[in-house]
C-alpha cells in the first residue's frame, strides 16, 4: 500500500521500520518539528525524523495541520492509508478523510480503557493485570473510533513503563502489518460506552512517593513512572529517583528502611527498591547504589 506515516517518539520507530520491511511504499513521514534539546539547546530532530532520514524518506514536520494548504499537500500524496502512532497533533477532518482507507491509529491500550495521552503509565499505576494494543479507525473524538484489531498482553509483576513501552511498540508494529494485509476486509467494532477511562498526561506532582499508601500502590507508582518522570523520595536530605521495585513481606512505620537491602515499610506491607538514581548520577542497581550511598536499617525516607 501507499502509506503516510505519522509518528514522533521512540515508540513509533519500530512501526515505521516494520512498514518499510513489509514492502509498503511510504509516501511521506509526518512528525513533530525539531525542538531545542541538550546542553547547547540546539534543535534536535525527533526519533522518527532521524530514522526516516536514515531510510531516505521524505519528512514533513508542520506545526499544525489546520492550515488549508497543509491539508491540500497531504491530500496530494494520494495515500491508500495513513498510519498514526503517537504523532502528537490533532488531525482535522479533511486529513482524516484524505487517504482511501482513512487514518489508522495504533493505541497502546485495550480501548475503551485508557484513551488519551499516557495509557502505558496509567495501566501500571492502576494495577491493571492486562493491557495491549488496538488498531483503531480514527475519527474526530479522542481515541473514540471503532477498533479493527486488538491484541492483549499480561503486565509483568515487576514490569516498568519503559519495559512495557518497548513490548507494546513491537506488538503494535506487528499488528499494523497484519491489519494492512487484511484491509479493507476488516470489520470495525464500535467501542462500548462501558469501561471508558482516560489516561491523562502525567503530572510531575504525582511523582513524590507517599509511604503511608499500601505497598501495592507505591510499587505501581514507582514502576508506572519509570523512567520518566521518575517517582522520588528524599534519603538523608537528598532527592533520589526510584526506578524499579517489588512488593515484599514486611511491616513498620511508613517510610522506615527495614534492613540493609532497601526494604521499606509502607502504610500496609513493604516494598524492596531495586533501581535508584541520585541527582546528577546515572540509574544504578540497588547493590551498586548502596556502595556509594549506604542506607542503613532505621533510616526514615
Amino acid at each position: 500500500m501507499r502509506v503516510v506515516f505519522m509518528g514522533t517518539p521512540d515508540f513509533s520507530v519500530p512501526v515505521l521500520d516494520a512498514l518499510v520491511e513489509a514492502g509498503h511504499e511510504i509516501a511521506a513521514v509526518y512528525c513533530q518539528p525539531p525542538r531545542p534539546a541538550g546542553r547547547g539547546k540546539k534543535d534536535r530532530p525527533t526519533p522518527v525524523h532521524a530514522r526516516a532520514e536514515a531510510l531516505g524518506l521524505e519528512v514533513r514536520h508542520p506545526v499544525s495541520l489546520k492550515d488549508a494548504q497543509q491539508q491540500v499537500e497531504f491530500a496530494e500524496l494520494n495515500a491508500d492509508v495513513a498510519v498514526v502512532v503517537a504523532y502528537g497533533l490533532i488531525l482535522p477532518q479533511a486529513v482524516l478523510d484524505a487517504p482511501r482507507h482513512g487514518c489508522l491509529n495504533i493505541h497502546a491500550s485495550l480501548l475503551p480503557r485508557w484513551r488519551g495521552a499516557a495509557p502505558i503509565h496509567r495501566a501500571i499505576m492502576a494495577g491493571d493485570a492486562q493491557t495491549g494494543v488496538c488498531i483503531m479507525q480514527m475519527e474526530a473524538g479522542l481515541d473514540t473510533g471503532p477498533v479493527l484489531m486488538r491484541e492483549a498482553t499480561d503486565i509483568g509483576a515487576e514490569e516498568t513503563t519503559a519495559e512495557l513501552h518497548d513490548r507494546l511498540s513491537e506488538m503494535g508494529a506487528n499488528l499494523i502489518v497484519r491489519a494492512l494485509t487484511q484491509l479493507p476486509g476488516l470489520t470495525p467494532e464500535g467501542q462500548p460506552d462501558d469501561g471508558v477511562t482516560y489516561a491523562h498526561k502525567i503530572d510531575k506532582a504525582e511523582a513524590r512517593v507517599d509511604w503511608t499508601r499500601p505497598a501495592s500502590e507505591v510499587d505501581q507508582q514507582i514502576r508506572g513512572l519509570s523512567p520518566f518522570p521518575g517517582a522520588w523520595c528524599e534519603i538523608d536530605g537528598q532527592r533520589v529517583k526510584l526506578l524499579a521495585s517489588r512488593v515484599v513481606d514486611g511491616a513498620g512505620a511508613a517510610g522506615k528502611v527495614l534492613d540493609d537491602t532497601l526494604r521499606v515499610a509502607c502504610g500496609e506491607g513493604a516494598i524492596e527498591l531495586l533501581k535508584l538514581q541520585r541527582a546528577g548520577k546515572g540509574a544504578q542497581a540497588r547493590e551498586i547504589f548502596l556502595r556509594g550511598f549506604p542506607v542503613t536499617a532505621g533510616t526514615q525516607l
